[in-house]
């Protein structure tokens, strides 16, 4: 079938389904997801795995949308108001839940050292996306929020070093070298780093000139795509991430120039049917069969690495004196994983010897459709508690 046929099938498929879970109170974000699984492979097959294969290019484009909308919360001024607080509750969520699951898989399971420290890195990451689509169907506001934009925003980079200091020192022990480079195993996640950040300011200074000249909309948002499109590409073509880019390009452009309030507004106008597609994609692509080739080590992954964002979240809220609503419900918003975990399982897939590169993906496959149904649905719930969302929306 040609793609367009099956964009409509996407888009027909997540608003019906969306619609339909709407009288159950769930998330459209949970209905998208599950519009997916029907039609994918894993129920009725209407989009094979192939075509859903081709279709990643919604993915990519959706992904620069989202990144660019959170890099516009890191406004100077605000973040001031919140202060080292979110870094201080950013580094203890991600690590705390590395540090779980590397002590549950190697003291617990006697797992190897090797695939412990890789699989206890990948719990780091966390999925912005399902989280800002819960934010904004049901219009949260409050401390809880103010406080999960930066820290979703700043997690993947945590995510990051962890994950390229833990393969270092991976490859290391399977090569039995005793010589652990500091250089490879701090400096080049760090530079990796830098530079997707680089790369998305400049291009954050290039949008921010153009945009003051140019008066219609219809030119601004084919300035900002444009912009945010090659951004991707050169992220993605040098292995760098293109959500710190795009993220970066967002937060340059709301600094530079805080009253450019249309550069934002205008992208929301037309993100929604891409927005839909990317979670209905996202559904597609989830295989419900390898839940059963988990195991008890998967179990345990998906329970420790809650656990972990939870108790890192509310030590690092209690820590900087943040408000009891944080305290108690920040981890719970924290629970969805995606796009970064699976990327970063792929490449493990590569640095593991068989079988523990195919286990640790499998694992965070698994993972990735439990987190992504039940965690907007969580979300939600941690917001209502919170009084961020006024109940019967």
């Amino acid at each position: 079938m040609n793609m367009l046929f099956y964009v409509s099938v996407v888009l027909f498929a997540g608003i019906f389904v969306a619609k339909a879970l709407e009288r159950f109170k769930l998330p459209n974000v949970t209905g998208y997801l599950i519009a997916g699984l029907i039609i994918g492979p894993s129920i009725l097959g209407i989009i094979p795995k192939e075509g859903a294969n081709k279709l990643s290019i919604i993915s990519e484009a959706a992904l620069s949308f989202i990144a660019y909308s959170i890099g516009s919360e890191f406004n100077i001024e605000n973040l001031k108001s919140v202060g080292k607080g979110v870094i201080i509750i950013t580094f203890l969520e991600a690590l705390i839940a590395v540090a779980l699951v590397d002590t549950l898989m190697i003291f617990v399971f006697k797992q190897p050292v090797p695939f412990s420290l890789v699989l206890g890195a990948i719990a780091a990451a966390t999925a912005p996306a399902a989280t800002l689509m819960v934010i904004r169907q049901y219009k949260a506001k409050g401390p809880v929020v103010n406080t999960l934009l930066p820290v979703v925003a700043m997690d993947d980079a945590v995510g990051i070093i962890a994950f390229g200091i833990s393969t270092t020192i991976a490859k290391a022990v399977i090569n039995n070298s005793a010589n652990i480079s500091v250089f490879k195993i701090i400096f080049i996640p760090l530079l990796e780093i830098f530079l997707a950040l680089f790369l998305g300011f400049l291009m954050g200074i290039i949008l921010t000139y153009l945009s003051k000249r140019v008066k219609g909309e219809d030119g601004l948002l084919s300035i900002i795509i444009a912009t945010l499109f090659i951004t991707t590409g050169i992220a993605i073509k040098f292995e760098l991430s293109s959500l710190l880019a795009c993220m970066m390009v967002g937060a340059t452009l709301i600094n530079v120039d805080p009253n450019n309030k249309r550069a934002f507004t205008t992208v929301e106008r037309f993100t929604p049917p891409v927005l839909i597609s990317f979670f209905t994609i996202a559904g597609v692509q989830l295989d419900l069969s390898i839940i059963k080739d988990v195991g008890l080590l998967g179990i345990a992954y998906v329970i420790t690495r809650v656990v972990g964002k939870i108790l890192g979240a509310y030590l690092g809220s209690r820590i900087s004196n943040f408000p009891k609503t944080v305290q108690k419900y920040l981890g719970y918003t924290l629970i969805p994983q995606a796009g970064v975990a699976i990327g970063l399982s792929m490449t493990a897939e590569n640095i593991l010897p068989h079988p523990y590169g195919a286990q640790v993906r499998t694992i965070v496959l698994a993972a990735t459709v439990i987190y992504e149904l039940l965690g907007p649905m969580i979300t939600k719930t941690a917001l209502i508690k919170a009084g961020e969302i006024q109940v019967g929306k």
